[in-house]
């Protein structure tokens, strides 16, 4: 990302961006977005208010830029689990290895990133400014964050492994199915390792049998 000019930054420059976000982020979870002030980010990053603003210009774009920043980091987790899981782009996975890799796809997922207090905050602040946020609707991530497991499920669909004709909308499901599932339950229970490790991995194993071939070679 670049600073609100567009010059490029530099890595001091990219240490003092990480410590704004960082303390933005915490401030605005524990005041509130309203009763936190430039100041009070300033104090807690450690850099002058002037540098806040010179990076973000007002409250509102700081906002966006810890929502942003999850939601980059989300794309790079997934993109590694995906890797990890179900193999790179064009890589072969064994049909009876399929139950196992988005099982463990999902239980890893969940502990990485759903039970991540820094995801879980970014959540929170979506859900109580999102009417400030008009940004957020339709946003590169969010399509970014569903091609890196679409991508995969098409391979797999070609490869006679998910029947899957549509792989943008199965990839919707399987995220329906596990993260989103847990975003719906009560707070208390979101932090709950056990509980959520349960429902993604019930989700993975719904998906799968939604998404078997006909003749059950993936099942």
């Amino acid at each position: 990302m670049t600073s609100t000019d567009d010059r490029p930054v530099r890595a001091g420059q990219a240490h003092k961006r990480a410590a704004i976000l960082t303390a933005a982020r915490e401030l605005f979870v524990r005041t509130g977005v309203e009763r936190t002030s430039m100041d009070a980010v300033a104090a807690r990053a450690g850099v002058s208010k002037r540098t806040v603003y010179d990076y973000y210009g007002d409250k509102r774009r700081l906002l966006l830029g810890v929502v942003e920043e999850a939601g980059e980091r989300a794309v790079a987790t997934l993109r590694t689990l995906v890797d990890q899981h179900l193999g790179p782009a064009g890589a072969p996975l064994d049909p009876s290895d399929l139950p196992r890799a988005f099982t463990a796809l999902a239980r890893d997922l969940g502990r990485a990133q759903v039970l991540s207090p820094d995801y879980l905050a970014a959540v929170r602040l979506v859900g109580e400014n999102e009417s400030s946020l008009p940004e957020l609707e339709d946003h590169p991530l969010e399509a970014a964050h569903s091609a890196v497991l679409s991508i995969r499920i098409a391979e797999l669909a070609e490869a006679g492994l998910l029947a899957a004709a549509d792989a943008a909308l199965a990839a919707e499901h399987f995220h329906a199915l596990t993260t989103l599932r847990v975003l719906n339950e009560p707070t208390r229970r979101r932090t709950d390792a056990a509980h959520v490790e349960r429902i993604m991995t019930d989700g993975a194993q719904a998906f799968l049998r939604a998404y078997a071939p006909r003749d059950g070679a993936a099942a």
